[in-house]
Protein backbone atom coordinates (compact mmCIF):
# COMPACT_ATOMS: atom_id res chain seq x y z
CA UNK A 1 0.00 0.00 0.00
CA UNK A 2 1.36 3.42 -0.95
CA UNK A 3 1.97 5.83 1.94
CA UNK A 4 -0.28 8.85 2.14
CA UNK A 5 1.13 11.97 0.49
CA UNK A 6 1.02 14.53 3.27
CA UNK A 7 1.55 17.33 0.75
CA UNK A 8 -1.28 16.24 -1.54
CA UNK A 9 -3.88 18.87 -2.33
CA UNK A 10 -7.00 18.79 -0.16
CA UNK A 11 -10.08 17.27 -1.80
CA UNK A 12 -12.18 19.58 -3.93
CA UNK A 13 -15.56 20.72 -2.71
CA UNK A 14 -18.78 21.78 -4.39
CA UNK A 15 -20.66 25.06 -4.25
CA UNK A 16 -23.62 23.80 -2.25
CA UNK A 17 -27.13 25.20 -2.68
CA UNK A 18 -30.24 23.99 -0.87
CA UNK A 19 -33.72 24.63 -2.23
CA UNK A 20 -36.64 24.56 0.21
CA UNK A 21 -39.71 24.50 -2.01
CA UNK A 22 -42.59 22.55 -3.51
CA UNK A 23 -42.33 19.81 -6.11
CA UNK A 24 -43.76 20.46 -9.59
CA UNK A 25 -44.78 17.18 -11.21
CA UNK A 26 -44.60 18.88 -14.62
CA UNK A 27 -40.91 19.66 -14.11
CA UNK A 28 -41.01 23.34 -15.03
CA UNK A 29 -41.04 25.11 -11.67
CA UNK A 30 -40.38 24.50 -7.98
CA UNK A 31 -37.80 21.98 -6.82
CA UNK A 32 -37.29 20.65 -10.33
CA UNK A 33 -36.52 24.06 -11.84
CA UNK A 34 -34.24 24.93 -8.93
CA UNK A 35 -32.14 21.77 -9.20
CA UNK A 36 -31.81 22.20 -12.97
CA UNK A 37 -30.67 25.79 -12.46
CA UNK A 38 -28.12 24.88 -9.79
CA UNK A 39 -26.66 22.18 -12.04
CA UNK A 40 -26.57 24.46 -15.10
CA UNK A 41 -24.67 27.08 -13.10
CA UNK A 42 -22.09 24.72 -11.64
CA UNK A 43 -23.50 24.08 -8.17
CA UNK A 44 -24.37 20.98 -6.14
CA UNK A 45 -28.11 21.08 -5.52
CA UNK A 46 -29.95 19.69 -2.50
CA UNK A 47 -33.64 19.81 -1.65
CA UNK A 48 -36.14 19.92 1.17
CA UNK A 49 -39.61 19.37 -0.30
CA UNK A 50 -42.39 21.36 1.39
CA UNK A 51 -45.35 20.26 -0.74
CA UNK A 52 -46.22 17.90 -3.56
CA UNK A 53 -48.23 19.39 -6.39
CA UNK A 54 -50.08 17.69 -9.20
CA UNK A 55 -49.55 20.14 -12.03
CA UNK A 56 -48.69 20.47 -15.69
CA UNK A 57 -48.32 23.34 -18.13
CA UNK A 58 -52.01 24.25 -17.73
CA UNK A 59 -52.94 24.11 -14.07
CA UNK A 60 -52.34 22.90 -10.53
CA UNK A 61 -54.93 20.20 -9.85
CA UNK A 62 -53.89 19.20 -6.31
CA UNK A 63 -51.55 20.21 -3.49
CA UNK A 64 -50.39 17.83 -0.77
CA UNK A 65 -48.46 19.72 1.95
CA UNK A 66 -45.58 17.92 3.63
CA UNK A 67 -45.96 17.72 7.43
CA UNK A 68 -43.90 20.57 8.94
CA UNK A 69 -41.90 18.21 11.14
CA UNK A 70 -40.82 16.23 8.08
CA UNK A 71 -39.81 19.38 6.23
CA UNK A 72 -37.72 20.29 9.28
CA UNK A 73 -36.13 16.84 9.27
CA UNK A 74 -35.09 17.23 5.62
CA UNK A 75 -33.49 20.63 6.26
CA UNK A 76 -31.69 19.40 9.37
CA UNK A 77 -30.40 16.28 7.60
CA UNK A 78 -28.85 18.37 4.83
CA UNK A 79 -27.47 21.26 6.84
CA UNK A 80 -26.11 19.19 9.75
CA UNK A 81 -23.98 17.08 7.40
CA UNK A 82 -23.41 18.77 4.04
CA UNK A 83 -24.09 22.41 4.84
CA UNK A 84 -25.02 25.07 2.29
CA UNK A 85 -23.28 28.06 0.77
CA UNK A 86 -26.70 29.41 -0.17
CA UNK A 87 -30.35 28.55 0.44
CA UNK A 88 -33.24 29.35 -1.88
CA UNK A 89 -36.75 29.36 -0.36
CA UNK A 90 -39.79 28.93 -2.57
CA UNK A 91 -43.30 27.58 -1.97
CA UNK A 92 -44.09 27.04 1.73
CA UNK A 93 -47.91 27.03 1.68
CA UNK A 94 -48.75 27.43 5.40
CA UNK A 95 -47.82 29.65 8.37
CA UNK A 96 -46.82 26.62 10.46
CA UNK A 97 -44.45 25.42 7.77
CA UNK A 98 -42.94 28.89 7.38
CA UNK A 99 -42.16 29.09 11.09
CA UNK A 100 -40.57 25.64 11.10
CA UNK A 101 -38.34 26.56 8.15
CA UNK A 102 -37.34 29.82 9.86
CA UNK A 103 -36.45 27.93 13.05
CA UNK A 104 -34.18 25.54 11.13
CA UNK A 105 -32.43 28.37 9.30
CA UNK A 106 -31.77 30.16 12.58
CA UNK A 107 -30.50 26.93 14.09
CA UNK A 108 -27.99 26.13 11.34
CA UNK A 109 -27.21 29.66 10.02
CA UNK A 110 -26.32 28.65 6.45
CA UNK A 111 -24.73 31.03 3.93
CA UNK A 112 -26.79 33.35 1.75
CA UNK A 113 -30.60 33.13 1.88
CA UNK A 114 -32.76 34.00 -1.13
CA UNK A 115 -36.51 34.21 -0.52
CA UNK A 116 -38.92 33.89 -3.44
CA UNK A 117 -42.32 34.57 -1.83
CA UNK A 118 -44.27 32.20 -4.07
CA UNK A 119 -48.00 32.86 -3.79
CA UNK A 120 -49.64 32.15 -7.15
CA UNK A 121 -48.70 29.74 -9.94
CA UNK A 122 -48.37 30.83 -13.60
CA UNK A 123 -51.80 29.27 -14.15
CA UNK A 124 -53.33 31.51 -11.47
CA UNK A 125 -53.70 28.78 -8.85
CA UNK A 126 -53.07 29.95 -5.27
CA UNK A 127 -49.97 28.37 -3.66
CA UNK A 128 -49.94 30.16 -0.30
CA UNK A 129 -52.67 30.23 2.31
CA UNK A 130 -53.95 33.72 3.15
CA UNK A 131 -52.95 33.45 6.81
CA UNK A 132 -49.37 32.59 5.84
CA UNK A 133 -48.56 36.03 4.40
CA UNK A 134 -47.93 37.49 7.85
CA UNK A 135 -45.55 34.64 8.67
CA UNK A 136 -43.53 35.35 5.50
CA UNK A 137 -43.14 38.98 6.61
CA UNK A 138 -42.42 38.30 10.27
CA UNK A 139 -40.41 35.07 10.18
CA UNK A 140 -38.63 34.84 6.83
CA UNK A 141 -37.99 38.31 5.47
CA UNK A 142 -35.70 39.29 8.39
CA UNK A 143 -33.51 36.26 7.60
CA UNK A 144 -33.23 36.88 3.86
CA UNK A 145 -30.35 38.46 1.97
CA UNK A 146 -32.47 38.83 -1.17
CA UNK A 147 -36.27 38.83 -1.49
CA UNK A 148 -37.63 38.48 -5.04
CA UNK A 149 -41.35 39.34 -5.31
CA UNK A 150 -43.07 39.92 -8.62
CA UNK A 151 -45.65 42.71 -8.75
CA UNK A 152 -48.68 40.68 -7.55
CA UNK A 153 -46.60 39.24 -4.69
CA UNK A 154 -45.30 42.69 -3.74
CA UNK A 155 -48.88 43.96 -3.65
CA UNK A 156 -49.91 41.17 -1.27
CA UNK A 157 -46.91 41.80 1.00
CA UNK A 158 -47.58 45.55 1.02
CA UNK A 159 -51.34 45.26 1.29
CA UNK A 160 -51.93 47.80 -1.49
CA UNK A 161 -51.89 47.98 -5.30
CA UNK A 162 -48.91 49.08 -7.37
CA UNK A 163 -50.08 51.09 -10.36
CA UNK A 164 -46.93 51.38 -12.44
CA UNK A 165 -43.15 51.59 -12.60
CA UNK A 166 -43.17 54.82 -10.61
CA UNK A 167 -44.48 52.95 -7.55
CA UNK A 168 -41.60 50.45 -7.47
CA UNK A 169 -38.89 52.48 -5.64
CA UNK A 170 -41.15 53.19 -2.64
CA UNK A 171 -42.40 49.59 -2.69
CA UNK A 172 -38.86 48.18 -2.60
CA UNK A 173 -37.84 50.47 0.28
CA UNK A 174 -40.98 49.60 2.24
CA UNK A 175 -40.49 45.86 1.77
CA UNK A 176 -36.87 46.13 2.91
CA UNK A 177 -38.02 47.57 6.24
CA UNK A 178 -39.07 44.03 7.17
CA UNK A 179 -35.39 43.19 7.59
CA UNK A 180 -33.95 41.72 4.39
CA UNK A 181 -30.61 42.98 3.07
CA UNK A 182 -32.07 43.61 -0.36
CA UNK A 183 -35.30 43.45 -2.35
CA UNK A 184 -35.62 42.69 -6.06
CA UNK A 185 -39.04 43.78 -7.33
CA UNK A 186 -39.54 42.04 -10.67
CA UNK A 187 -41.12 44.10 -13.42
CA UNK A 188 -42.30 41.34 -15.71
CA UNK A 189 -45.98 42.04 -14.98
CA UNK A 190 -45.72 45.68 -16.03
CA UNK A 191 -47.43 46.55 -19.29
CA UNK A 192 -44.40 47.72 -21.24
CA UNK A 193 -41.98 46.58 -23.91
CA UNK A 194 -39.29 45.92 -21.32
CA UNK A 195 -38.87 43.53 -18.42
CA UNK A 196 -36.78 45.65 -16.08
CA UNK A 197 -36.45 44.73 -12.41
CA UNK A 198 -35.59 47.06 -9.51
CA UNK A 199 -33.01 46.04 -6.92
CA UNK A 200 -32.83 47.88 -3.61
CA UNK A 201 -29.73 47.43 -1.42
CA UNK A 202 -30.86 48.38 2.08
CA UNK A 203 -27.49 49.07 3.74
CA UNK A 204 -26.49 51.45 0.94
CA UNK A 205 -30.02 52.77 0.42
CA UNK A 206 -29.32 52.33 -3.27
CA UNK A 207 -31.75 51.56 -6.09
CA UNK A 208 -30.46 49.74 -9.17
CA UNK A 209 -32.34 49.08 -12.38
CA UNK A 210 -31.63 45.63 -13.81
CA UNK A 211 -32.63 46.00 -17.43
CA UNK A 212 -34.10 43.24 -19.53
CA UNK A 213 -36.04 42.90 -22.75
CA UNK A 214 -39.47 41.35 -22.97
CA UNK A 215 -39.29 38.05 -24.84
CA UNK A 216 -42.24 36.81 -26.86
CA UNK A 217 -42.76 33.27 -25.57
CA UNK A 218 -45.55 31.16 -24.12
CA UNK A 219 -42.94 29.09 -22.27
CA UNK A 220 -42.57 31.11 -19.09
CA UNK A 221 -43.56 28.55 -16.47
CA UNK A 222 -41.07 28.61 -13.59
CA UNK A 223 -39.33 31.86 -14.51
CA UNK A 224 -39.55 33.22 -10.96
CA UNK A 225 -38.25 30.00 -9.43
CA UNK A 226 -35.43 29.88 -11.95
CA UNK A 227 -34.37 33.49 -11.42
CA UNK A 228 -34.22 33.19 -7.62
CA UNK A 229 -32.40 29.85 -7.88
CA UNK A 230 -29.87 31.46 -10.24
CA UNK A 231 -29.31 34.30 -7.76
CA UNK A 232 -28.65 31.74 -5.01
CA UNK A 233 -26.25 29.81 -7.27
CA UNK A 234 -24.23 32.92 -8.12
CA UNK A 235 -24.09 33.95 -4.47
CA UNK A 236 -22.79 30.48 -3.63
CA UNK A 237 -20.13 30.92 -6.30
CA UNK A 238 -18.82 34.07 -4.62
CA UNK A 239 -20.68 36.96 -6.24
CA UNK A 240 -22.03 39.88 -4.27
CA UNK A 241 -25.75 40.63 -4.36
CA UNK A 242 -25.73 43.09 -7.28
CA UNK A 243 -23.51 40.90 -9.47
CA UNK A 244 -25.50 37.76 -8.60
CA UNK A 245 -28.75 39.47 -9.59
CA UNK A 246 -27.32 40.76 -12.88
CA UNK A 247 -25.90 37.36 -13.81
CA UNK A 248 -29.14 35.62 -12.85
CA UNK A 249 -31.11 38.08 -14.97
CA UNK A 250 -28.89 37.32 -17.96
CA UNK A 251 -29.30 33.58 -17.39
CA UNK A 252 -33.11 33.68 -17.22
CA UNK A 253 -33.32 35.89 -20.31
CA UNK A 254 -31.23 33.42 -22.30
CA UNK A 255 -33.20 30.46 -20.90
CA UNK A 256 -36.52 32.03 -21.92
CA UNK A 257 -35.19 32.86 -25.37
CA UNK A 258 -33.91 29.31 -25.94
CA UNK A 259 -37.10 27.76 -24.54
CA UNK A 260 -39.34 29.81 -26.81
CA UNK A 261 -38.42 27.56 -29.74
CA UNK A 262 -39.92 24.45 -28.11
CA UNK A 263 -43.46 23.11 -27.85
CA UNK A 264 -44.23 21.11 -24.72
CA UNK A 265 -47.64 20.67 -23.15
CA UNK A 266 -50.75 22.70 -24.01
CA UNK A 267 -50.19 25.62 -21.67
CA UNK A 268 -47.20 27.59 -20.39
CA UNK A 269 -44.14 25.43 -20.99
CA UNK A 270 -40.79 25.69 -19.17
CA UNK A 271 -37.70 27.70 -19.97
CA UNK A 272 -34.61 25.91 -21.32
CA UNK A 273 -32.38 25.55 -18.26
CA UNK A 274 -29.57 23.82 -20.14
CA UNK A 275 -29.38 26.05 -23.21
CA UNK A 276 -25.59 26.28 -22.74
CA UNK A 277 -25.18 22.54 -23.21
CA UNK A 278 -27.76 21.25 -25.72
CA UNK A 279 -30.42 22.39 -28.16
Amino acid sequence: MQPLDKEASPPRTYRRVLTIAGSDSGGGAGIQADLKTFAALGCYGMSAITALTAQNTQSVSAIHPVPPEFAAAQIAAVLADIGADAVKIGMLYSAELIRVVADQLKRFTPGWIVLDPVMVAQSGDRLLQDEAVGAVIEDLMPLADVVTPNLPEAEVLLGRPLRGRGDLPAAARELARHGSRSVLVKGGHLDSGESTDLLYLAAEQRLIEVAGRRIDSRNTHGTGCTLSAAIAAHLARGCGIEEAVRRAKEYIQRAITAGSAYAIGRGHGPVHHFFQYWN
